[in-house]
């Protein structure tokens, strides 16, 4: 997608406030008061008097004059500048086109290494991921896309935009420099509400545990907004810097991992999940999944699933069930894309012809992991809509005590 980037710097330049700075559009530039940037456009994007941000707001400059290859800016909020860091206008966003030159040589390079998923920066429309999409199926690609929700353009299109997508991201550092810091709470649980509302993953990222790129423990605002996140009902969370070039990488994931954990255990449980009043209608894989739900729920047992495809663990995961979902599957792409849906934990194993025979395989290899206890109950779902031993539409719900 369209980021401006600065250059790479042999060490981190420290930016003092009222300092002058410069950034110019010539490659390979890097002094103490100098840094190239990635986009040729950039002097004719800005112009006096804007305020250009670094990091999503960690530092700011306000551009003083303007060359033909130059931009120089007063440093009003200082900071530490390391090597790649995101540059924006405040209020303004780049000309660059959504899908870069460059960009379309690192696709190529994701379908010929058969990559999972693609993540879009600063999605401002609908057409950019139908394009996208457009040039996968051309390629016969099976890789999802992900639009990162991180401009201020893309607020008023976010309908279109996610409806186009296979999932979003509220990448929240860019969102909260181009828009009222006061309003990045409010539009991440808007959009995590239109993503649950319309069957997508949806992943809250940036600054989740900033300070662990410096410190060995959390501030616990952090560890909130950890919480606060899977409340609002997050598929995923994920760090960034954190573990890119923080000084307490695994710890950090560890922390993400363990509030996450303990915040899911404290929701409430209800029986019945939330009903969408369309499962009524004319969608029986919703109805389906919203009384498989209701079954695991009333008998506190987890679900396992058997799918090809992956929309009956994707639908459950919908309705968030209170225990696991077990979706075994003979596809190893349906398996890694299922990983970024809440509660799902995809397994891959070959199907037989004989549905008894994998029943009792699935079960063996899950109480071989510790996963189900011999004795225990075990709520059994296969979808008519994709069958795999059943006749098509009819669709198969079982109550099974385990046992080997």
């Amino acid at each position: 997608g369209p980021e401006v980037r600065s250059g790479d710097v042999p060490r981190p330049i420290q930016l003092k406030e009222g300092q002058e700075f410069k950034f110019t559009i010539r490659r390979g530039v890097s002094t103490e008061d100098t840094v190239s940037v990635n986009y040729d456009d950039f002097v004719n994007d800005v112009e006096v008097g804007d305020i250009l941000l670094v990091d999503g707001g960690m530092m700011s400059l306000a551009v003083k004059s303007k060359t033909k290859d130059l931009v120089t800016c007063v440093v009003v909020d200082g900071g530490e500048l390391k090597s790649r860091r995101h540059l924006n206008v405040r209020g303004k966003s780049a000309t660059l086109p959504s899908i870069t030159d460059k960009d379309w040589e690192d696709i190529k390079f994701g379908v010929d290494n058969q990559v999972d998923f693609y993540a879009v920066s600063f999605v401002k429309d609908a057409k950019v991921v139908h394009e996208l999409k457009d040039y996968l199926k051309g390629c016969n690609a099976d890789i999802h896309v992900i639009v990162k929700i991180e401009s201020a353009d893309s607020i008023p299109n976010l309908h279109s935009i996610i409806s186009a997508s296979d999932g979003a991201m509220v990448a929240r550092g860019d969102l909260g420099a181009e828009l009222p810091i006061e309003e990045v709470p409010l539009l991440q649980e808007d959009i995590i509400r239109r993503c649950r509302d319309m069957h997508k993953p949806v992943i809250v990222a940036t600054n989740m545990l900033e300070s662990m790129i410096n410190h060995p423990t959390p501030t616990r605002a952090e560890v909130s907004d950890i919480a606060i996140a899977v409340r609002e009902g997050a598929d995923a969370i994920m760090l960034s810097g954190e573990t890119a070039h923080g000084k307490y990488p695994i710890k950090a994931a560890k922390v993400m991992y363990t509030v996450a954990l303990r915040t899911e255990s404290s929701l409430p449980l209800n029986v019945m999940p939330p009903v969408r009043f369309n499962a009524y209608k004319s969608h029986m894989g919703e109805m389906f999944a919203f009384h498989s739900t209701t079954m695991a729920n009333t008998l506190n047992t987890p679900i396992v699933v058997f799918t090809r495809t992956g929309s009956m663990a994707i639908l459950l995961s919908h309705y968030r069930p209170s225990s696991s979902i077990f979706a075994f599957t003979n596809e190893e792409r349906i398996k890694q894309r299922l990983a970024l849906y809440q509660g799902v934990i995809p397994i891959y194993m070959q199907f037989s012809d004989d549905a008894e025979e994998t029943f009792s395989r699935a079960l063996k290899l899950l109480t071989g992991k510790d996963l189900v206890e011999e004795g225990e109950f075990i709520t059994l779902v296969q979808s008519g809509a994709q069958p795999i031993w059943r006749r098509e539409s009819t669709h198969h719900i079982q109550v099974r005590k385990v046992e080997l």
